[in-house]
């Protein structure tokens, strides 16, 4: 337990190492930024090395942060990546599993292999996490995972959103979104007894620059709040998840969604 019972203090992560993938994308920069923030070293894995050491020297704070080569869609990188991390880093006391090997299909099209491609990605996910307790169980010390899943990972799109505008969210994502929010939970009931807290944070609709204006539009009628969300609106949702402001929480799945889930 954390010896300070002051808030403030709690959220505090300097002398914490945190481990991102997909560091460099739309959210993982936010998310990235909110680490460093908060005093802790960054590593930013990438499949592009040169690409996360630029995204690591860009962050701000005092702590060092540094930039490794992963891609969880490959067993063997994920290892060799988490390896790396805490070669370069010293240690790695958080993990942040928000990296996205996309599937651009709709229930139309999509096929088989693409389907169960898609779900490595929560394979890469499991065995990054696993890492990481194996690791923290081995120094002596605790650990904090995020899984970042999705508002459609808990409820279906509405078909009027998309037609006419872009192909439907694509169902291999939901499946596997689905599936992270879950094994968020198996995984914290066998890890907390080694000290290890695994969560999960769910963004609702977040859209980048390239999405389609009215797509926007037709998402926000959506909403209770009737607009999207901003990355930096997840900074302090992951912060609470990471930090020991969030110590006694566990298998849980935060959802940052602007009220769609409400209703």
């Amino acid at each position: 337990m954390p010896e300070s019972h002051n808030v403030l203090e709690q959220f505090d992560l300097n002398g914490r190492t945190a481990l991102i993938t997909g560091g460099t994308g739309w959210l993982g920069t936010a998310f990235s930024a909110a680490l460093a923030e908060a005093g802790a070293s960054v590593v930013i894995a990438s499949r592009d090395r040169d690409r996360a050491r630029a995204a690591a020297a860009k962050l701000p704070g005092d702590a060092t942060h540094y930039g490794v080569e992963l891609d969880q869609m490959n067993g063997d990188s994920v290892v060799a990546g988490f390896a790396e991390a805490v070669e370069v880093a010293g240690q790695v006391d958080i993990l942040i599993n928000n990296g996205l090997d996309a599937c651009p299909k709709d229930l139309k099209d999509v096929t088989f292999d693409e389907f169960a491609r898609h779900q490595h990605n929560n394979a890469g996910y499991f065995v990054l996490a696993r890492e990481l307790r194996n690791h923290a169980v081995g120094r002596g010390g605790g650990g904090a995972v995020v899984n970042i899943g999705s508002m459609y990972g808990q409820v279906a799109s509405y078909p009027d959103a998309y037609e006419g505008v872009s192909i439907a969210s694509p169902v291999a994502y939901h499946s596997l979104k689905g599936g992270t929010i879950h094994m968020t939970r198996h995984m914290a009931a066998y890890w907390a007894e080694d000290s290890v807290r695994v969560n999960c944070l769910s963004p609702g609709p977040f859209p980048g620059d390239a999405v389609k204006p009215e797509m926007v539009q037709r998402l926000s009628t959506k909403l209770p709040m009737k607009r999207m969300g901003q990355p930096h609106e997840l900074k302090g949702a992951l912060l609470l998840l990471v930090s020991d402001a969030g110590s006694y929480i566990t298998g849980q799945n935060i959802t940052v969604d602007g009220g769609w889930t409400a209703w």
